[in-house]
Order: structure tokens, then C-alpha cells, then sequence
């Protein structure tokens, strides 16, 4: 991590959180195998949900209901806005329930923070589930700032989530980090001039997360303050 700003400690460090901090799938699978029965549909299964995280909950039904990836925006209609509501009901109802930790997350985490570096979580998730896990799992003690992907106009891949944390927290791009799973996070803090490292593990939508050439990249966070 001092690699990445001249020997020196960031001023503040971003992270992301479902595939980055938090093993997420089986819930989220859940939710949506179970919207798509009350549609009259047939599941989804893990392999693929786990290919259509990352964009929000909104983005991730769209997925669902067109069995594919590629969909940029969630477009209003009628069934996606009863889809979402169906969804958002059933994975509030599973939430947490088989959700786990990545390995090295709370070493990484209690390192910083001894370091006395700020951190913020920057995610897409909704800001309720986001709470709800972090208390769960006792990590909302480590974090000044959390942002859902429900508090701002944009979520990432635009750098507005990012920006917005730096600003609340006084800290410059140069002097912060972003800690992400995804072509998302890594796009996000390109955009935002942060450096950026990226898990192997977590969600990218199937592909490689060095095909966007992060800053850096680890098969553990806590190998992050090495």
C-alpha cells in the first residue's frame, strides 16, 4: 500500500463491499431465485447472479428478468419496478443469513485502523442491507463515512461516490485509496485520479478484474498494509 504514494500512508481509504468485504452471493441468489418463482420464472442460480452483481440492486433485477449481463440502465417499466419490489422484500428476508466474510478482511480492517487511517465504504448496495450487514458482522465501527448506492445521483462506475467521500473527509485523490472486486471500483477511482487495488476474488461480472489494470492486486486484504 505505501508502494502507492511514496512510502507514505493514504489519507484515506475506500473500500467497496459485497465481493470485496463480504461474501454476499448465496443471499442475494436467494432473493432473486425467489422473485423470479413469484413471476412464474425459473431460477437463476448462483453461477449466474454472481455475474450480474455490482451495479445495484435495480440493474441486478433487470439481469434477472432478461437472463443476461448486458444491460447498462435499468429501464422503468412495469414488471422491473414489481421485480425490484418482489426482490428487495426476499432478500430483506435472507439478508445475512449465509453472507460470510472474506478471509482477511477484519485483520485488514483493524491494521488501518490502528494506523489511525479513515475509511469509507463506497458500495452500490442499497444503504438499509449495507447497515444491516455491517452491524451484523461488527464492521461499522471502522468506517466514518458509509455511502449506498442509494444516497447519490450516480453510483460507480462513476468517480461521485468516490468524490463525494474525499470531500466529506478532506482528502485528496492522490492521498486516497479505493479498495475493490470490479471492473466498477477500478473504473470509478481511474475516473476520481485515486489509486486503486483490486481483489482477485469477488464479483467481476466473470472476467479477469487485471483486464482493467488496477494499481495493484491481492488475494487477500490482509496482505493490504504489508
Amino acid at each position: 500500500m505505501k508502494s502507492l504514494f511514496g512510502g507514505q500512508l493514504p489519507a484515506l481509504v475506500l473500500f467497496d463491499f459485497d465481493g470485496t468485504l463480504i461474501d454476499c452471493l448465496p443471499d442475494l441468489a436467494a432473493g432473486i431465485d425467489r422473485m423470479l418463482a413469484d413471476l412464474g420464472r425459473p431460477a437463476a442460480g448462483e453461477e449466474k447472479v454472481s455475474h450480474w452483481i455490482g451495479n445495484g440492486a435495480a440493474i441486478l433485477v433487470r439481469r434477472a428478468l432478461l437472463d443476461r449481463y448486458d444491460i447498462a440502465d435499468s429501464e422503468p417499466d412495469a414488471l422491473s419496478e414489481q421485480a425490484l419490489e418482489l426482490f428487495l422484500r426476499h432478500y430483506g428476508e435472507v439478508s445475512g443469513q449465509r453472507s460470510r466474510l472474506y478471509p482477511g478482511v477484519e485483520a485488514c480492517l483493524e491494521t488501518l485502523a490502528s494506523l489511525n487511517i479513515p475509511m469509507a465504504l463506497v458500495t452500490n448496495k442499497p444503504l438499509p442491507f449495507t447497515e444491516h450487514l455491517l452491524q451484523q458482522f461488527g464492521l461499522d465501527k471502522y468506517f466514518r463515512l458509509v455511502l449506498g448506492g442509494d444516497c447519490l445521483a450516480e453510483k460507480k462506475p462513476h468517480p461521485l461516490p468516490l468524490l463525494h467521500a474525499m470531500k466529506v473527509l478532506n482528502a485528496e485523490p492522490l492521498h486516497t485509496l479505493m479498495v475493490g472486486d470490479s471492473a466498477n471500483d477500478i473504473l470509478a477511482a481511474k475516473a476520481a485520479e485515486c489509486p486503486v487495488v483490486a481483489v482477485s476474488y469477488g464479483f467481476n461480472h466473470g472476467k479477469s478484474v487485471a483486464e482493467y489494470q488496477p494499481d495493484l492486486i491481492l488475494d487477500s486484504l490482509a496482505d493490504l498494509a504489508g
